[in-house]
C-alpha cells in the first residue's frame, strides 16, 4: 500500500532534521533519531526523503524558508548527486555575496559619510546571516564531515567573507577614512565573527536566552558599536 503523505508533516520533518544534525553532526545522526524526535516510525521519514543525505539536503534547502517547499507529488526528496549539495551552497553564497552592501561599496565611489557606509555594511551582513541562520549552523556543523561541502564552506564561505572585509578595511584605512586598531584581517574576522555570534550561534546557546532582541535592534547595535571603534576624525565626511 502506498504511503499517505501530509503537507503539514514535511516542514516538521525539515525542522527536526536540522536540529538533530546540528546537535549530532552528519555521521552520528541516524534516520531513527529524527523519527524519534517526531514520534513517528522510521518508515514514515522514508516516505518524505530517500535517505540521510536527502534529509540533510532538504534541511539545508528549506529550513530557513529560502526556497519554496516541494509539493507532495515531488516527494520523497531524492538523494543528491555527488557534489550537488556543495554546488547548492556555493550558488547560494554567490548570490548573497553579489548583493552585499560591502561588494557594492567596493565597486563604486563613496558618496556618503564613512560612518553611514560602514554601519550599512555591517547591518546588511548581520541581516543576511540571520536570514540563513539555520542553514549556516547546519552546514557549519556538518561540513567538517563532508569534504566537498567543507571546501566550499570554509573556503568561499568564511575565508571569502574575511578576505572581502579585509580588502575593504585596508582601502578605507589607506585613505584615512577608518583607523584600524590592528591588522586588517584581524579586524575583519572580528566583525564577521561578532555578527555570526549574534545572528546565528546565540540562538543555540544552551546557557543563553532564546528570546533575543529583535533582529533590527541587534543589527543596529552591532553596527554602531563596531563602526564607532573604526571611524577616524578625518573619515567623518566623504
Amino acid at each position: 500500500m502506498p504511503r499517505v503523505r501530509s503537507a503539514e508533516f514535511f516542514p516538521r520533518l525539515v525542522s527536526a532534521a536540522a536540529e538533530t544534525f546540528i546537535a549530532q553532526g552528519f555521521q552520528r545522526t541516524q534516520m531513527q533519531d529524527v523519527a524519534d524526535a517526531l514520534g513517528v516510525a522510521k518508515g514514515t521519514v522514508y516516505g518524505y526523503v530517500e535517505n540521510k543525505a536527502a534529509l540533510l539536503a532538504a534541511a539545508v534547502r528549506y529550513a530557513d524558508g529560502i526556497e519554496e517547499l516541494p509539493g507532495l507529488a515531488e516527494l520523497p526528496v531524492p538523494a543528491p548527486a555527488e557534489g550537488e549539495l556543495a554546488a547548492l551552497v556555493a550558488d547560494r553564497l554567490g548570490h548573497e555575496v553579489a548583493e552585499l552592501r560591502l561588494v557594492k561599496a567596493m565597486a563604486g565611489r563613496r558618496r556618503e559619510p564613512i560612518a553611514d557606509e560602514l554601519t550599512a555594511i555591517i547591518a546588511d551582513l548581520y541581516q543576511r546571516l540571520a536570514r540563513h541562520r539555520v542553514s549556516i549552523k547546519l552546514i557549519d556543523r556538518c561540513a567538517p564531515e563532508l569534504p566537498d561541502l567543507g571546501e566550499v564552506w570554509f573556503g568561499a564561505g568564511r575565508s571569502g567573507q574575511v578576505a572581502a572585509l579585509t580588502d575593504y578595511l585596508a582601502r578605507r584605512a589607506a585613505t584615512g577614512a577608518v583607523r584600524l586598531p590592528g591588522p586588517a584581517p584581524v579586524v575583519a574576522r572580528t566583525i564577521l565573527e561578532t555578527c555570526v555570534l549574534w545572528a546565528v550561534h546565540l540562538h543555540w546557546d544552551p546557557a543563553g536566552d532564546r528570546e533575543l532582541l529583535p533582529s533590527d535592534t541587534v543589527a543596529s547595535t552591532l553596527a554602531g558599536l563596531l563602526t564607532h571603534g573604526l571611524i577616524s576624525r578625518k573619515g567623518e565626511t566623504p
